[in-house]
């Protein structure tokens, strides 16, 4: 890989998990021209290879300097590599050669005390940070997320160009997805509301992202929770109880978790011809950010009695042998 000529990328991007690349396509594919930048070279190498061909460009750059020197001033370098420690190594890395003005962009699943801190370091050195939550995973990664970011006036100003152009699109009269959104075709409809939005300030984005996964955690118990009652009080079989997920699925309760539980349970293992659901082994981990909800919850004296018990079961069903 050779060295990117300075000042070509509209963008850059760190860390190219399948997260990363997803959504680098994503600003390419919205003629946003966009370095790339992986720890390992030849994770770079292999992505550029397999990508020749999207409309705005990828830019590859086997160095940290490179990388940086390869992207139009005001810089914005989003990163999405493992929360905590690796996102501080990445950010250490890149600071050296980034001026005032330029916008870091941590798109993990950061801690939010995490992203005050960050913020406060960088702006020391008149560098602008914003913490923003991508939600949809890899395929919302690819063609849309729910972006939601926080920072402060002049780095959602940076970002929001390319944000607002990434992010899913709905209808601002139904709040129903707007076909070719998912598809990776820009939308520009004079109905189309982007899901992309500076949610408040300083770690407000990680802040509302956290709470967003708490209650999908709550949500996911509950739908366990409906599962045990149709299996073991009423005997019902998986098939039977992805049908009844299925008709649920064309209601209020139209979900994509309620969606993926119906089809799951409508599956047999190849192998054994039993039911997978009955195949895979009933252990659940967790990323943390749970049970960082109902830390904040008890903190702030807010009763969020079913995600703290959605955490509880998970940490029984971790301990299963």
């Amino acid at each position: 890989m050779q060295p990117p000529p300075p000042a070509v990328a509209d963008v850059g991007l760190v860390g190219l998990a399948v997260m990363g690349q997803n959504l680098a396509l994503n600003m390419a594919d919205h003629g946003f021209r966009t370095a790339v930048y992986n720890r390992t070279t030849s994770v770079t190498d292999q992505m550029l290879a397999d990508n020749p061909a999207t409309p705005g460009g990828l830019v590859g750059a086997p160095t940290v300097e490179g990388f940086v020197r390869s992207i139009k001033r005001p810089r914005r370098i989003v990163i999405l590599v493992k929360a905590g420690g690796p996102t501080d190594a990445v950010i250490d890395s890149l600071t050296p050669f980034l001026e005032a003005g330029d916008l870091v962009v941590d798109g993990g699943n950061a801690y939010w005390e995490d992203t005050i801190r960050r913020e406060a370091a960088l702006k020391s050195k008149g560098i602008l940070f914003v913490g923003s939550g991508v939600s949809g995973g890899e395929l919302g990664a690819r063609f849309g997320p729910s972006l939601m970011a926080g920072g402060d006036a002049a780095a959602w100003k940076l970002l929001e160009p390319v944000w607002t152009a990434i992010a899913a699109k709905v209808d601002s009269a139904t709040g129903k997805p707007i076909e070719g959104a998912s598809a990776g075709k820009p939308v520009r409809a004079a109905n189309a509301d982007s899901c992309a939005a500076q949610v408040g300030p300083g770690s407000a984005g990680h802040y509302v992202k956290m709470v967003h996964n708490g209650i999908e955690y709550g949500d996911m118990q509950m739908i366990c929770e409906a599962y045990d009652l149709l299996r073991r009080g009423l005997k019902m079989p998986p098939r039977e109880i992805a049908a009844v997920f299925a008709e649920w699925n064309k209601g209020d309760l139209d979900s994509f978790l309620v969606e993926i539980t119906a089809d799951i349970l409508a599956q047999n293992d190849p192998s054994t011809g039993k039911p997978f659901v009955d195949i895979v082994l009933d252990t659940a981990g967790q990323k943390g950010t749970g049970k960082w909800t109902s830390v904040s919850a008890l903190d702030l004296g807010v009763p969020a009695a079913t995600i703290a018990e959605a955490v509880f079961a998970r940490c029984m069903s971790a301990e299963k042998p």
